[in-house]
């Protein structure tokens, strides 16, 4: 499986991008009108495709910054948030190179459909890179694809491989599954927000 920048490039240029369900994912926007709903702040979304999520946090007061992989991605997205006026820079990076550009510059960041795009050996570096970009006690949101599906993208992880990679760095605030998700994603999605631990 070819999962290099010109690879999922290739995906969007071709409308092979299934997994962009056209909106923000139920789950988050359920989120974000509920008691639980994290604070505003400075937020990065990563592998943020056309940027729907990102946008639903924008509107919700959040200061936000999207990064891809794929430049069309990033080209879409910021013409949609153009045309609706909403304040969200997208940029075109590799999500691993943030540590070292963006170190703890970052509130929150927001997770969905990244972490399980990634080559699985790569979960690690993924889990350092989040915690150098967020500020001391910084949150990660977000809805994680726990499936046990062969193949990938999306690589299938149990929610429990979830939890052993993240606490380590983080602490648990909301790890359960999502109840709301769309049809052909139903019982296989995790809502989590971790928090950075600052010892």
């Amino acid at each position: 499986m070819d999962l290099s920048a010109d690879a999922w490039e290739k995906k969007y240029r071709e409308g092979q991008d299934r997994w962009d369900i056209g909106c923000p994912a139920p789950p988050l926007i359920n989120l974000l009108a509920s008691e639980q709903a994290p604070k505003a702040g400075r937020l990065a979304v990563l592998g943020c495709g056309s940027g729907q999520d990102a946008m639903l946090f924008a509107s919700a007061g959040f200061e936000v910054v999207g990064f891809d992989f794929a430049p069309t991605a990033v080209e879409r997205a910021q013409a949609t948030a153009n045309a609706r006026n909403l304040n969200v820079q997208f940029l075109q990076r590799n999500i691993f190179d943030l540590g070292a550009e963006l170190p703890g510059c970052f509130d929150s960041i927001l997770e969905h459909t990244c972490f399980c795009a990634i080559d699985p050996i790569l979960r690690s570096q993924y889990v350092e890179m989040a915690t150098k970009i967020l500020r001391p006690g910084g949150q990660l949101i977000a809805l994680f694809s726990a499936h046990n599906q062969p193949g990938g993208p999306p690589f299938g992880i149990k929610p429990q491989a979830i939890l052993d990679l993240f606490m380590p760095h983080f602490e648990v605030i909301m790890f359960q599954a999502a109840t709301d998700s769309i049809a052909y994603r139903q019982g296989k999605e995790h809502l989590a927000i971790f928090q950075a631990r600052t010892s």
